[in-house]
């Protein structure tokens, strides 16, 4: 009986934070660290998004990796001889010639409405892999088309190259992301530990008055996660207008005019993952105190 009365008596007490944990976790220290975790972890999500989005408009712009110019009055038989050419060339996948309306659109964003004049002959080259050096490989294009006189382009490899090189940093970021992530529960364990230092002789008490190990720890855990999921949506939230000036300064990466007119910067940011990060920051929160809390209990007699 006695002991069930101890215990209805801790539960009546809950409201009433028995261990102090108000002043020994400071509503502004802890919440102000996780905020600048916060940011950090934004603008890294937002450094993932961006590269991802720059892969793919640059692979958008690599499918065909070398182009391949006659002038406009080259006749069908050349042509002919040339796409035969050029496809038994080794590491060349297909070769086609562009039809008037796949040039007209690739010609809009410069010239817009393509008159009716006269274009050139264009061969698209698609490639089985990157070449090691784009400029040699486009000498053996030339070399290799019969009766000389075209010009090749192999801007498409290196838009290629970069758009590895835009994924490249997109697994940079999510590192950073990561690791953000791991220094955020550092801090926070460090917080829970000065905690749990302050109010040592409160914990111990209501310990051997039979509060549990679930009963402290959830104390300590939904205190920590209040506090991280505010610092964490503080820091988001700050976060918002650097990624969308970030954004803009990135804009002519993505498409320039194009870009703002869909909408960017604001449209581009990572909105599904900004909204998680305050979820996220109390997660880290709670199972780290958790953890922290669980571990000191352990070793008390």
């Amino acid at each position: 009986m006695a002991d069930g009365a101890r215990r209805q008596r801790l539960r009546r007490s809950r409201g009433r934070d028995p261990l102090g944990l108000r002043r020994a976790l400071a509503d502004r220290l802890l919440p102000g660290l996780v905020a600048a975790m916060a940011l950090l972890g934004a603008v890294a999500l937002g450094g993932a998004e961006g590269a991802a989005e720059l892969a793919r408009r640059w692979q958008g712009g690599a499918g065909s990796a070398v182009l391949v110019q006659f002038p406009a009055e080259t006749p069908p038989a050349r042509r002919d001889a040339a796409l035969a050419a050029l496809r038994a060339l080794p590491g060349v996948v297909d070769a086609r010639a562009m039809d008037r309306e796949r040039m007209a659109a690739l010609l809009r964003p410069w010239l817009g409405e393509v008159p009716s004049l006269p274009l050139p002959v264009v061969i698209e080259l698609r490639l089985a892999s990157l070449p090691a050096s784009p400029a040699g490989f486009a000498e053996r294009v030339a070399a290799a088309v019969p009766g000389g006189g075209a010009s090749v382009e192999a801007h498409g490899v290196w838009l290629a190259r970069l758009a590895a090189l835009a994924r490249s940093l997109q697994g940079v970021a999510m590192a950073a992301l990561l690791l953000v992530a791991g220094i955020a529960a550092a801090v926070v364990a460090v917080a829970v530990r000065a905690g749990i230092a302050a109010r040592r002789q409160a914990i111990a008490i209501l310990h051997e008055l039979g509060a549990t190990d679930s009963d402290i720890a959830g104390r300590f855990a939904r205190r920590v996660a209040l506090l991280a999921g505010a610092g964490a949506l503080a820091g988001t939230t700050l976060a918002v207008p650097v990624l969308a000036a970030l954004a803009g300064l990135a804009a002519p990466l993505v498409g320039g005019e194009a870009a703002v007119a869909e909408g960017l910067p604001w449209r581009g940011l990572p909105w599904t993952g900004l909204a998680l990060l305050p979820a996220i920051g109390a997660g880290i929160g709670w199972l780290t105190a958790q953890i922290a809390v669980r571990r000191w209990l352990r070793l008390l007699p």
